[in-house]
Formats: structure tokens, C-alpha cells, sequence
């Protein structure tokens, strides 16, 4: 059945379909999926941000203070 959207008071005209659940929206409430570039979904269907999507960290380069020399200090 077609259902009816008014887009009065919205800043653009433009209807789109979620990419999810296939149902109709204004354009302004659809967002980018943080998962998924380029697919709009409405907000019930939006993912939460992956973590381990994101390249992996680099590793830090820690160096001592004060590092001990390698030979004994005894004076042997």
C-alpha cells in the first residue's frame, strides 16, 4: 500500500529507501551506515560503529632513560 510522506519543513524534497528494510524516508532521515560506505539506512537500522574495521595500531617506539651498559659493573 503506498504510504504517504510529507516533506514540509524538510530541507529537501527527495525521498529515498532505506538500504535495510526497504522502507521509504525522507532523504534527511537517512544516514551513511558507519560500517557501509555509500549505503543510507534509517536510524533503526543503523549499526554501531565497528572497531576492528580501523587499521591495526602501530606499534610505539619506547627507548630507556638510562639504559645499564652491557659489560658488569662489579669492574671485573
Amino acid at each position: 500500500m503506498p504510504v504517504y510522506l510529507d516533506t514540509r519543513g524538510k530541507t529537501t524534497l527527495g525521498i529515498g529507501i532505506c538500504g535495510r528494510c526497504s522502507r521509504k524516508f525522507s532523504l534527511d532521515d537517512l544516514y551513511p551506515d558507519p560500517n557501509y560506505p555509500g549505503l543510507r539506512v534509517c536510524k533503526d537500522d543503523m549499526d554501531n560503529f565497528d572497531p576492528y574495521r580501523l587499521p591495526a595500531r602501530q606499534p610505539e617506539t619506547i627507548a630507556l632513560q638510562y639504559p645499564r651498559p652491557d659489560t658488569p659493573l662489579d669492574g671485573v
